[in-house]
Formats: structure tokens, sequence, C-alpha cells
């Protein structure tokens, strides 16, 4: 895989494949390896953007609880069940959320790039991302009404970073997380 493959253009990937392709999660953290955690990220944050009534918040809180435990672990690869594994992945629900944020990402990615890895791969900071990730997947999974949106922006921070491997974007999302948690 290419190292330099940008989000917006995984994103489209994702979203442009064949219909009868399968797209699994379990498939697409498998292809994108070290950038697996972000890809994990955002595919859990997608219920936020998502305008339901209740419950976005029930889905994508405990998927990056998750991932934030398995950071503040260190672990190499995600884990995740094999039910949710196999799942298969909406297409039009990545399309969707392609259209909502097109603007957003590419403004992220141009400011975005490899830098400052060692944020991202320092043990002490994967477990700090991991926490903080666990901590603001707990908030998301709350009842708490209008948080889906700032919540999934400030999460989006961190999967961008993680799929970019830009440490100082990551530090960036470590602010807004303790700035939301703090709030």
């Amino acid at each position: 895989m290419d190292h330099q493959i940008s989000t917006s253009v995984l994103i489209q990937d994702v979203a442009d494949g064949a219909e009868d392709e399968p797209l699994t999660l379990g498939g697409l953290l498998d292809r994108f390896q070290e950038r697996a955690f972000g890809v994990f990220l955002l595919i859990s944050v997608l219920p936020a953007f998502v305008p339901l009534p209740v419950g976005a918040g029930a889905i994508s809180g405990p998927l990056v609880m998750l991932i934030g435990l398995q950071l503040m672990v260190l672990m190499d690869h995600p884990w995740v069940p094999g039910f949710v594994s196999r799942r298969r992945l909406s297409r039009q629900g990545m399309q969707s959320f392609r259209k909502r944020t097109t603007r957003l990402l590419s403004w992220v990615e141009k400011i975005s790039r490899p830098r400052a890895e060692i944020l991202i791969d320092h043990r002490a900071a994967r477990m700090f991302t991991g926490l903080l990730l666990a901590l603001l997947g707990f908030l998301l999974s709350l009842p708490l009404p209008a948080t889906n949106y700032p919540f999934g922006l400030i999460l989006l921070v961190y999967a961008i970073a993680l799929i970019e491997r830009d440490g100082r974007l990551l530090a960036i999302g470590w602010v807004l997380g303790v700035g939301e948690l703090v709030v």
C-alpha cells in the first residue's frame, strides 16, 4: 500500500468501489496495515455524522472506546470481534460521508502530512492517545443532546492524524480532546 495516500483518496476509493465487491471492516483494516487504527476510527465515527434521532453515539462510542483501549495496551493492529469484522459496510454511507466532509477534508489535507511521527509511534504517546479516545468514546456513547457532531469532528481529527501519520495534527487532537473532556 502507498503510505502517501490521503484520507480523502482512501474514502473515495472505498466509496466508489464496485457494489458487488464485499466491503467489510476486517478487510479494510487488513488493507491499511499501519494506518488501520485511523481507518477503524474513521469508520467508527461515521454514525456520528448520520442524522439519526438518537443512538448514533451508542454505535460509535463503544467502538471508539475499543480503539482507545487497544492503543493503550500497545496493540500493533486493531482487533474487532468476528461478527463486527465480517459485517458489510455501506458504500452509500461512505458516499454520503464523503459528500458531507469533502471541504473539511480538503482543508485538513492541505496542512496535514507525515511528520512528527514520534507522536504516533512512541509508546507513551500511543497510550495517551488511547486514554483520550477511550474517554471521548465513553462520553460519545452517553445520550447527551447535540454532542454527536462536536465529538465526531474531534474524533475525525484523530482519525486523519492516524491515517496521515501526522503527529502535529494528533497533538492538536489531544488539545481538542482534553478541551472537550473539560467542557
